[in-house]
Parts: structure tokens; C-alpha cells; sequence
């Protein structure tokens, strides 16, 4: 059987039913599979029907990381926002798909309550609540009980590893400067306002640090790499931009990358990083439901390949053997839209 099953958690005395109470889970893998997949997507309107759920399960990935609008309610209505969860969690189709799935993923500003929300959102609190109930994260989890969705699990297949280190752009990020002409934002004078507050860093970087997986895959709602859109992105705080390629440096973390949404386009983006030994990757999967189908193109240093705007969903194939990512855009009836493989060194 093809399909990945959670056995277990590493401590013995945890349910496999909350798998979000530990650092680390174990995913067995049949011999007859050479790789392992993770799947993800953002963009999910609750009030149009996701048809893409059967063609991802087609891939039988062990995770599912939402990657934020997992939901659309812009409102201070809590019971509103809880609604439109239960909407999108009680579809059948939905239902059928995560069944013996690790379930992982961050908010972005549709589901956090406000469009380009940030710190200044009254509700961030409850919204944090439904938005982990929402992903089946045990009661007793450190998410519960502290700022921002962020969170970090790692894989265990066959003695490999796969970090998942997943970020919250959102609870604490400063004020962004309103942009002129055709662009909504533009970068923060250099040093000003922050995009994942003082707490977070301090945890991503230890997470970096002490990580001992062959891959590590940073979830960001927003892009990383992209930077001339002036949309949201990492680039409206060009000196934590700076930060983090800095970090994955100094951190060693072997086979980092990132994947984001957000755009309801799916991309590629790949950056040199003075110090690091393999390129930095960004690969962007939105939407899941609906896309930007007026797309004409737009600036992009990085881009690799073409540009996606039908609905999609992203695939990552890891390929521990040979220490490589075949990175996946998938779109209905499971097409292949795009491809890119990513080789890293072993040390």
C-alpha cells in the first residue's frame, strides 16, 4: 500500500491524535515508496467548493501544511470567523483527505480577521483559538498558550528527518508604509517595524540551531523571495529579509527552503545567499479555490520558470537517497503545471 500512515508519536504516552502536543513524529513509509511527500496550498474560500482535495490525496502525502487564507472572514465577529471554519472543516471531501494526515499550518490575513493585518487586530487572540482548533491542535499544546501560531515538528521517516518550521506573520507584524501609484506597499525605512517580533526570532533561531533534519521547510503566508510586487511581503522589512538569510547561514540547517502564499499565483523563486551552500528557494502555492486570472506578469529577480494562475496545490517529493526536493505546482485532475528539483549537499 502506496499510502503513508502515522504510526506514533515519540513519546509513547501521547495520542496519534494530537500530534501537535510533540516536537516529533514518527510517519512510516511502505518500501515500495522511494519518497517522501508533503503537500500544501493556501487560498481556500469556504464558499466555493474545493475541487482539488481528491487529486492531492491522489499523491498520498503523510502532511497537509495549510499556508494561510485557509479561510476568508474579514471581521471582529468571533462567532462569524468560527462559522466559517466549521464550513470549511465539515466538508466531506475535506473530511475524507486528512483522514491519517499530520495536519500543520499558519493563518494568513483573511482567516487572522482583517485584510493586511497585523499587530494592531483587536482579536488576535480568540482568532489564534479557532484558528488552532480549526488544524486539531491538542488543548494542552504550547500554541495554546502563548502569542502567534508559530510552531516547529519534525518527520521521522526511516531515520530520516524533515523539519517543518511554521511561521506567523502576522500576530506581530508593525506597521507597513502605504505605497503610491500602481503598488499597495513599499519597503519600511531600513530597521524600521518588525515582521515576526522579538519572541519569534529568538525561537526561529534556535530552531535553525538545533535542528538535525536533512531538510528544513520554513512556512511563510507571505513570500520571501518576490520583492517588486508591492503586495505583502517579507521585502516591506528589507532588514529582516537580511536577518533570516543570515540566520540559515550562521545556523547551518542543511536543506532549508521556504514555501509561501498568499498570491493566488504558484512560482518558483531561487536567491544565491552570500555563505550558503546551496540556493535559497521559495515556492510559492496559492489558491486552492480561486486565482489571479487577470495575471499579466510582474516583476521578479528570482522567478524560475513560469508564472502559474490556474488553482493549484504544491507538492515537495523528498528524496532522501539522493538528497534532493522534486518540488511540485499541481492543478485539477492532478496536472503537472510546473516542476522544479532542488539538489542539496549532504553536509
Amino acid at each position: 500500500m502506496k499510502k503513508m500512515v502515522l504510526l506514533l508519536c515519540i513519546l509513547s504516552f501521547i495520542s496519534c491524535k494530537t500530534p501537535h502536543a510533540q516536537d516529533s513524529i514518527v510517519v512510516q513509509k511502505s518500501a515500495q515508496d522511494s519518497l517522501f511527500t508533503i503537500a500544501f496550498g493556501s487560498c481556500d474560500n469556504q464558499k466555493i467548493k474545493n475541487e482539488l482535495w481528491p487529486d492531492i490525496d491522489s499523491n498520498h502525502p503523510a502532511v497537509w501544511i495549510w499556508g494561510g487564507d485557509n479561510v476568508y472572514s474579514d471581521t471582529e465577529d468571533m462567532q462569524f470567523l468560527e462559522n466559517n471554519y466549521k464550513i470549511q472543516k465539515q466538508d466531506s471531501a475535506y473530511l475524507s483527505f486528512i483522514k491519517n494526515k499530520i495536519i500543520l499550518g499558519t493563518w494568513d490575513d483573511h482567516d487572522f480577521g482583517a485584510n493586511d493585518g497585523g499587530v494592531e487586530y483587536p482579536f488576535k487572540r480568540e482568532s489564534q483559538q479557532l484558528l488552532l482548533d480549526f488544524l486539531g491542535t491538542s488543548k494542552n499544546a504550547t500554541e495554546r498558550n502563548r502569542d502567534g501560531v508559530y510552531t516547529a515538528k519534525t518527520i521521522l521517516v526511516n531515520k530520516n528527518r524533515v523539519k517543518i518550521i511554521v511561521l506567523d506573520t502576522r500576530f506581530f507584524r508593525t506597521k507597513l508604509t502605504k505605497a503610491s501609484g500602481n503598488k499597495r506597499f513599499q519597503p519600511n525605512k531600513y530597521g524600521e517595524g518588525t515582521l515576526l517580533g522579538v519572541t519569534q526570532w529568538q525561537w526561529l533561531e534556535n530552531e535553525l540551531k538545533s535542528s538535525n533534519a536533512q531538510f528544513n521547510v520554513i512556512v511563510s503566508s507571505i513570500q520571501f523571495l518576490s520583492n517588486k510586487h508591492g503586495f505583502e511581503a517579507w521585502a516591506n522589512f528589507p532588514h529582516e529579509v537580511e536577518k533570516l538569510e543570515k540566520m540559515i547561514v550562521s545556523s547551518k540547517a542543511r536543506g532549508a527552503f521556504i514555501i509561501s502564499g498568499d498570491r493566488h499565483i504558484a512560482t518558483f523563486s531561487s536567491k544565491s545567499v552570500s555563505g550558503l551552500n546551496y540556493p535559497l528557494i521559495d515556492f510559492t502555492s496559492s489558491g486552492l479555490t480561486h486565482t489571479y486570472t487577470t495575471y499579466s506578469g510582474e516583476e521578479n529577480p528570482y522567478v524560475k520558470g513560469e508564472v502559474v494562475n490556474d488553482i493549484n496545490f504544491g507538492l515537495l517529493k523528498f528524496d532522501f537517497e539522493n538528497n534532493k526536493v522534486i518540488m511540485q505546482i499541481r492543478g485539477k485532475e492532478n496536472k503537472l503545471l510546473q516542476e522544479f528539483i532542488q539538489n542539496y549537499p549532504r553536509k
